[in-house]
């Protein structure tokens, strides 16, 4: 009936890449079939992520050092409130100096807080929190910054980045002397001998100006602008990393009217060293312009033609990062500004061929995003046809691992599953909360997404040619389809079969690459590949192995569509072998790339359940706990797959005990119980009445687990500086086993709930300010009312204002809950809900008639929904209990309504529904004259209408076609396809 978590919009990302060593495992919500939208979660993930790697800067290893918040005190260090034998300084003005007692006391601290000793670094913090209660320890910081060259540079560096760590944590709290002070120690000395001092001043000053300081601050650019001109290198050099680190943070402001627009300023004079002798300020001036190319700064869009011209200009520049810098350029004004690129296209694809293949992987990996960025704009196809035999053989070679990759991926190393798992290789990972939807919909549409994006590169960058490659021919795959094959297939050939392993591993990723966009072309193809990718999988590299995995997944759905013993069978058979290889990388592959075909095969698994099980069970005493975590998601999707099918005193007997015996040791503040909570309430779920010997203690603990977050809600609202936040994923998760639950066990879970609070606590999450707690709320309070309305009933008037007032379809999964849950409430009041309809029902004919409703809505095959499915359900239920409420409001709704509802498949909530419109018409037909070709439409998308309901679908039919007359009748039925004359004339006679 639903599926636990509603897909996010993905992030800023492009398509579905292959983690370095193998494509990342997949974790599905409850039935899940398709569409996934992005988790962070230990890895886990359909295809592998490719995600484009982010422009910021990274963080700096010393940046860790400082921070504590200031205290009240306004001494300076030496005054008798000094934490040590500081002697007192002058005071903070313009010509501060330090007291040399103090200096060499400061220099020591900095000196101890470079040893890698914890003890001693546990010391350096806290006398580090103890100084920053005196204001001129930043004038200490900053002269050793700036002016004490006789230190060495990681010293003096080093103390910079605790002033930048004070300056980001209280600068507010600066008095105004040292603020002064420091800022003008930064101006003067910019241009500093050493690059890494430069580099750090530089870093200083974008963290002062991004505490507001920008205005507050109006010599800054004009000064940095002006050094610019100095014919010293270093200062130029200095200011121009200072100004390229305030470009990249605060770009919208400078071209704000807030500090009237520098940018008009400052654009015209980077571009003016697009063409200096050096190479570093070459590549400083690129990057400072690149920073405001796809917000469309006019300053930029008026200097436009220059820029492209300069750029071209650089196109075979020597260094590396300047190449780098004007790919990077050119890849986002493909982006935002085509129409000035389109006249040079034929040279800038050459030129993008050529740099695909730097020897420089930073430039290639730039120059790769090109081909990616080129997929999405509508001139594809057009002006990238003729270079597809050049491109594709480049990508490919892209698609190797590199020797440096290898190392990193501990290539070598086979066995490596008694190796615990440090805990970094595990991400955090976060719940999306249960959302509803709706049964057997219509087939998805073609080129429907399946991707997700999480990444879980363990050794490697999150993005890199390798990933970026194969990315760009999954895009490609999609827009050229069969057309790529000629150019493909006689290079695979040669890679699937090589001797090389490493050639041999970047074939069957190709062959994965293309599965979704070549699907059509490839399948003569497949009754040869696929029992040689079942082969890969017992390669003797690991890397080999894993990577077959993620390929077969990816032809799962036709593996699926061939008789089982010719080649589900055999996959299936050597993928459960994977899953207890004695790599570590292999299993976490193959648990996912079972949990794809569990998806596609469903029930025609049930004959070999028992094997399965055996196998998913062997593991848990196997896995390390990264893929511990992975396997739950396998047994999860198991349990949606074959649902009831599961429910065999055989299998729970294999099956609960080990996910009991982890329950119990897991504690209730461990994030591990997410996977497990999630795992359980498919499992709970599929075996309905089979899991009652289990349900008590998962109830109770449930309920603790909601009660504990609320509490500690409630305390943090009250005392936020004595209490933390709660992490409330732990209520979420919480409440959607609940949900869980009460769908699986249905009225048993009846005792469950009298014996508990949970309406009670029910009552405050729907009310909570997270919209996933309200989200998964709704979901319980829908499950509850079809289980158990008896204790649902009492808290209606309590309940029935809140769910109106989520009815707000900016939280579309909030409110596509919500609207369920009145459904589901409808069904059980009757007539009842009468006082209840005018609350709700405005608010419903709103959302159905709105234009462009997400499309967010999914249902257990996978197959998405129209946007306004369940508001549609909705209100034919409500006009099913209350028809003389609903029926005057007829007319607003009913064009959308048959049109959302003509594609779902029959069922008991279609069922309901269509009783509503009929009752509605019937209390109102003048309400759907004018839209009767849609009602004609929607009564015809039944198959096989229970016979009463066929009844009134004649009535209403024959009594609007008697009305009108035959020869009206005629004319109006000219208008109708010839599928839908058919249909009508052989069901009903009309």
């Amino acid at each position: 009936m639903r599926i636990r978590r509603v897909p996010s919009p993905p992030r800023m990302a492009r398509f579905h890449i292959p983690a370095p060593a193998l494509p990342s495992p997949r974790l599905r919500g409850r039935g899940w079939r398709s569409w996934r939208g992005p988790r962070t979660w230990a890895g886990v993930d359909r295809r592998p992520p490719s995600v484009r790697r982010g422009r910021s800067r990274p963080a700096t290893a010393a940046t860790t050092s400082a921070g504590a918040q200031p205290g009240t005190h306004t001494e300076s260090l030496g005054s008798s409130a000094d934490p040590g034998p500081y002697p007192r300084s002058s005071p903070c003005t313009m010509d501060w100096q330090p007291d040399e007692q103090g200096l060499q006391q400061v220099l020591q601290l900095l000196k101890d807080s470079q040893s890698p000793n914890t003890a001693t670094q546990r010391i350096v913090q806290d006398k580090l929190k103890q100084l920053n209660q005196f204001p001129d320890f930043n004038n200490y910081l900053i002269f050793v910054l700036t002016r004490l060259k006789s230190e060495d540079e990681p010293t003096r560096s080093l103390s910079g980045l605790i002033l930048k760590n004070n300056v980001k944590a209280h600068y507010q709290s600066f008095p105004p002397p040292v603020a002064d002070f420091i800022k003008q120690e930064c101006l003067n000395n910019i241009g500093d001998a050493s690059s890494l001092i430069r580099a750090t001043i530089g870093i200083l000053i974008t963290t002062i100006a991004s505490k507001g300081e920008l205005q507050m601050w109006p010599e800054l650019l004009p000064q940095l602008c002006n050094l610019l001109n100095s014919e010293d290198y270093n200062t130029c050099e200095g200011a121009f990393g200072a100004l390229q680190k305030i470009c990249e943070d605060s770009s919208e402001l400078l071209d704000s009217d807030a500090l009237n627009r520098p940018l008009n300023i400052m654009i015209p004079k980077f571009l003016q060293f697009f063409k200096h002798c050096s190479p570093k300020i070459r590549s400083h001036a690129i990057a400072c312009v690149n920073q405001f190319i796809m917000d469309r700064a006019q300053a930029l869009m008026d200097n436009i033609d220059t820029f492209i011209e300069h750029l071209f200009a650089l196109a075979v520049d020597d260094d590396p990062e300047v190449r780098k810098n004007v790919c990077r350029a050119l890849v986002m004004l493909l982006e935002v500004r085509i129409d000035r690129l389109i006249p040079h296209m034929h040279s800038i694809i050459q030129y993008m061929l050529q740099r695909t293949q730097d020897h420089d992987e930073n430039v290639a990996l730039e120059a790769c995003e090109f081909w990616l960025t080129l997929a999405e704009q509508p001139i594809c196809k057009e002006v990238l046809a003729s270079h597809l035999v050049q491109l594709i053989p480049i990508l490919v070679n892209g698609m190797k691992y590199s020797e440096i990759d290898i190392i990193l991926l501990k290539g070598d190393v086979e066995e490596d599953e008694a190796v615990p798992d440090s805990e970094q290789d595990i991400k955090p990972r976060f719940h999306k909360s249960r959302t509803v939807t709706l049964p057997h919909e219509a087939e998805r549409p073609d080129g429907s997404e399946d991707a997700e994006d999480d990444d879980d590169d363990d050794a490697l960058s999150d993005w890199n040619l390798r990933k970026c490659s194969e990315a760009a021919l999954d895009v490609l795959a999609n827009v050229f389809r069969e057309e790529l094959l000629p150019h493909l297939l006689p290079l695979l050939k040669g890679l699937l079969f090589h001797p090389e392993w490493v050639v041999k591993e970047s074939g069957i990723l190709v062959l994965g690459a293309i599965a979704e966009g070549c699907m059509q072309g490839m399948v003569p193809y497949l009754p040869e590949l696929i029992p040689h990718l079942i082969q890969c999988l017992s390669d003797k590299k690991a890397l080999v192995r894993s990577i077959a995995c993620w390929t077969l997944s990816r032809y799962a759905h036709w593996v699926v569509s061939q008789p089982p013993d010719m080649h589900l069978k055999p996959l299936m058979t050597e993928l459960l072998k994977r899953i207890l290889d004695g790599n570590k990388r292999v299993q976490e592959a193959a648990c996912s790339a079972f949990a794809t075909l569990e998806e596609e095969a469903c029930t025609e698994l049930v004959p070999y359940l028992s094997y399965i099980l055996d196998t998913l069970v062997f593991a848990f005493g196997k896995y390390q706990h990264k893929n511990l975590l992975i396997l739950y998601d396998a047994i999860g999707t198991l349990a949606d797959s074959v649902g009831h099918h599961l429910n065999q005193p055989e299998y729970i007997q294999k099956l609960m005990p080990p996910l009991i015996q982890k329950w119990n040791e897991l504690k209730d503040e461990d994030k591990d119980l997410f996977p497990l909570l999630e795992c359980l309430s498919s499992v709970a779920t599929a075996l309905q009445s089979g899991f009652l010997p289990y349900c008590e203690p998962v109830y109770q603990r449930c309920v603790t687990l909601v009660q504990k977050t609320l509490a500690q809600a409630m305390m943090y609202t009250q005392h936020p500086e004595q209490y933390e936040a709660p992490d409330k994923d732990f209520m979420i998760v919480a409440l959607d086993l609940l949900s869980g639950l009460a769908e699986g066990l249905g009225g048993h879970v009846e005792q469950l709930v009298a014996r508990s609070n949970i309406m009670t606590l029910l009552f405050q999450c729907m009310q909570d300010s997270m919209p996933e707690v309200r989200q998964s709320s709704f979901a319980l309070l829908g499950d509850l009312t079809k289980a158990c309305f008896i204790h649902v009933k009492p808290c209606i008037a309590e309940f029935m204002p809140i769910l109106g007032t989520n009815l707000n379809p900016e939280f579309i999964s909030v409110c596509n809950n919500a609207t369920w849950a009145i459904g589901e409430i409808c069904m059980q009041m009757g007539a009842e809900m009468q006082p209840y309809v005018q609350m709700v029902l405005n608010n419903l004919v709103e959302i159905i008639n709105r234009p462009n409703t997400p499309k967010t809505l999914l249902e257990n095959t996978g197959r998405l929904t129209s946007p306004s499915a369940i508001p549609a359900i909705t209100i034919g239920r409500l006009g099913y209990v209350c028809p003389q409420e609903v029926a005057p409001m007829l007319q607003q709704f009913i064009r959308p309504w048959c049109t959302s509802l003509r594609n779902i498949r029959d069922n008991e909530e279609k069922d309901s529904a269509f009783r509503g419109i009929c009752m509605m018409i019937g209390v109102n037909p003048g309400g759907v004259v004018q839209d009767f070709i849609f009602f004609c439409d929607a009564v015809a998308s039944w198959v096989s209408p229970k016979d009463d309901l066929r009844d009134m679908f004649y009535k209403i039919l024959h009594g609007f076609k008697d009305q009108v007359g035959e020869e009206n009748w005629q004319q109006f039925s000219e208008q109708f396809p010839p599928l839908l004359k058919e249909r009508l004339a052989a069901f009903y006679g009309v």
